[in-house]
């Protein structure tokens, strides 16, 4: 099975080189007021204290699969189980948005690999978004965050867009002193807080951006039939699959350049890392002026660098669970798999008809990889199968990342 050695060598190259909705404009919440914590004993706090500042995750218990890095940390936020435990349950709090109505895991559902089945994204006030909920399966390992935004380097700085974002509103969150107050009126965060960050005992916008990535870097999957064939589970992957995966890593098909690794994505960094890539590609999906133009205001790097060579280049996604994240594309644009391997069949899309009439394929600015191939149907079901075992069943279902505020789990 030479594509499934491919693949192992590709893991190997990932592992010793690399590893929401970005079109919103951040507000600068008031910094005001703070959560006074209980007494705690420190000495039942993990802490990270003398991590070396390039290692952040290196004193984490990660437990992560065979042959996956451990995740570059920021050295002002170093992981802790305390800090992910409250992360966690600030994903799944309401009471971060505006109306008290959404959370972080109202657009990204555990079950749909923390995405929300939509083609856009709806926001709390009912706006609907130009682009779809990105899946954060293995975000931690993202070069760059969101759809297309090459500012967008640390889960950190994105998590202010959702809360704080106006074009569009996401969660619409509240300013500081208000967020602070809300969260105030549960007894527990305030000694969650003080577990979480016991050097500066508060709660602050600070520490609850910081604590949300923490537990987002622990989203990680690797548990696929894929990876356990992998591993040397023979038969974890059907007939179908395999020949599948021949196809995805051959010369004809080219989807393994951009989809590459353990991650399944050419934009991966982590802590190993010796140089950091962001790349973005245009894929023909759209071509409404014969130039390569995509329909505004969706026109991927294009709207944050207004260079024309950027016109349509999207980050390429992970494919882990892709399964489950349908529809497809930036814009929720392809309904199935099948569409998607299609669409690179042709080598872009050709609309006919309507204000987005065009033919991609012919796009100046495509990625050259992008070309169409000959898939006879049989062949292009083996694709799909071999898509689908990437689905991990065990990261859906994992205790460790589920809502705590369901079945009374939360404090």
């Amino acid at each position: 099975m030479r594509a499934l050695y491919g693949s192992a060598a590709a893991l190997a190259v990932a592992a010793s080189l690399a590893a929401c909705d970005d079109a919103g404009t951040a507000a600068s919440p008031a910094a005001s007021g703070v959560l006074r914590p209980a007494p705690v004993d420190t000495a039942e706090v993990t802490k990270d204290a003398g991590v070396p500042p390039s290692d952040s995750g290196a004193a984490y218990a990660w437990n992560l699969p065979p042959g996956f890095p451990v995740p570059r940390v920021p050295d002002d936020n170093p992981m802790t189980a305390e800090k992910v435990a409250l992360g966690r349950r600030l994903f799944y709090e309401k009471k971060l948005s505006g109306n008290g109505t959404f959370s972080c895991g109202s657009c990204h559902e555990q079950k749909r690999a923390f995405t929300d089945g939509r083609g856009l994204a709806v926001g709390a006030t009912g706006g609907v978004h130009a682009r779809s909920s990105m899946s954060l399966a293995n975000a931690a390992y993202a070069s760059g965050l969101t759809w297309a935004n090459p500012l967008m380097t640390t889960l950190e700085k994105q998590a202010l867009v959702p809360m704080y974002g106006r074009e569009p509103v996401e969660l619409g969150s509240p300013d500081e002193a208000v967020l602070l107050a809300r969260l105030g009126e549960d007894a527990a965060y305030a000694d969650l807080f003080a577990r979480a960050f016991p050097e500066e005992p508060v709660a602050s916008l600070d520490h609850i951006v910081k604590a949300i990535a923490s537990f987002e870097r622990t989203l990680v999957s690797g548990g696929s039939p894929y990876d356990r064939e992998l591993a040397g589970e023979k038969g974890a992957m059907s007939a179908e699959a395999k020949r599948g995966m021949e196809l995805f890593f051959s010369e004809r098909l080219e989807c393994y350049h951009c989809h590459v690794g353990f991650a399944f994505s050419d934009a991966t960094v982590h802590a190993g890392s010796t140089f950091v890539e962001l790349p973005y590609h245009n894929t023909g999906l759209y071509n409404v002026d014969g130039s390569g133009a995509y329909p505004a205001p969706n026109r991927g790097v294009f709207e944050v660098t207004s260079r024309g060579a950027d016109m349509g280049r999207f980050r390429a996604v992970t494919l882990r669970n892709i399964e489950l994240t349908a529809p497809y594309f930036h814009d929720g644009s392809a309904a199935t798999l099948e569409d998607v391997v299609d669409h690179y069949a042709a080598g872009g899309r050709h609309i006919e008809s309507g204000a987005h009439a065009g033919d991609g394929s012919k796009s100046p600015l495509k990625n050259p990889l992008v070309r169409a191939f000959p898939l006879t149907a049989s062949e292009k079901a083996d694709v799909v199968a071999f898509l689908r075992s990437l689905t991990d069943a065990t990261f859906l279902t994992d205790p460790r990342f589920s809502d705590p505020f369901e079945k009374g789990l939360a404090p």
